[in-house]
């Protein structure tokens, strides 16, 4: 069996954000191969949100956010993010309450119109088809190329407005459906946007 250091359990725990005893676990399982490891705890991680995901998420809190373009004025722009979780102690933990701060922030700046991609509506998925298609035929695309065009404009606005498909503001790299994901493996429960409320004084 490979010899596991304590620096390899910390580094892997540092690349992947997993649990020491699922590092270790993982590590020892594959012989202390990084990759083989690291694609170990993804397919655990997956196995374990789908667990979570029939579970029910009737504790949390609200986070509220206020945003000023000037220290001096008060604030334009605010932000009520409703964040969801398992049990009472977990909503009373440091980091459920740092990420609800992160997504408040994060409505703030991405401004996303739904949590999810269901809840919007079909008749405005169908006016934005008949926009795209519009501006398509406009723009001179070819006839049998306007209907992959359009669709993919418009899975563009879905990702564009729906909040769990936005790439965070704090990392690009990492959707919100992602960083719910993480946070969920983390605290070891179903963590979910329940709803949010975004004002804008600006866009009254």
């Amino acid at each position: 069996m490979a010899e596991i250091s304590v620096a390899d359990i910390r580094k892997l725990r540092e690349l992947t954000g997993a649990g020491m005893s699922d590092v270790k676990k993982a590590l020892v399982d594959n012989a202390g191969d990084f990759e083989k490891a690291k694609s170990w705890l993804r397919e655990k991680g997956k196995a374990q949100v789908a667990k979570r995901a029939a579970r029910s998420a009737a504790n949390g809190l609200v986070e509220s956010y206020l945003h000023r373009t000037d220290p001096q004025l008060p604030p334009t722009l605010g932000v009520l993010v409703e964040l969801r979780c398992e049990t009472d102690f977990v909503a009373k933990t440091e980091d459920f309450k740092q990420l609800a701060r992160d997504l408040a922030q994060h409505i703030a700046a991405a401004d996303p119109l739904y949590v999810t991609a269901e809840q919007i509506p079909n008749e405005v998925l169908e006016a934005e088809r008949k926009i795209y298609e519009a501006a398509a035929r406009e723009e001179g695309k070819p006839e049998q190329a306007i209907a992959k065009i359009v669709e993919g404009r418009v899975n563009g606005y879905v990702k564009s407005s729906v909040l769990l498909d936005q790439p965070w503001v704090k990392d690009g790299k990492v959707t919100i459906r992602a960083l719910l994901d993480q946070a969920g493996a983390s605290l070891g429960e179903k963590i979910e946007v329940g709803r949010f409320s975004r004002f804008n004084i600006r866009q009254a």
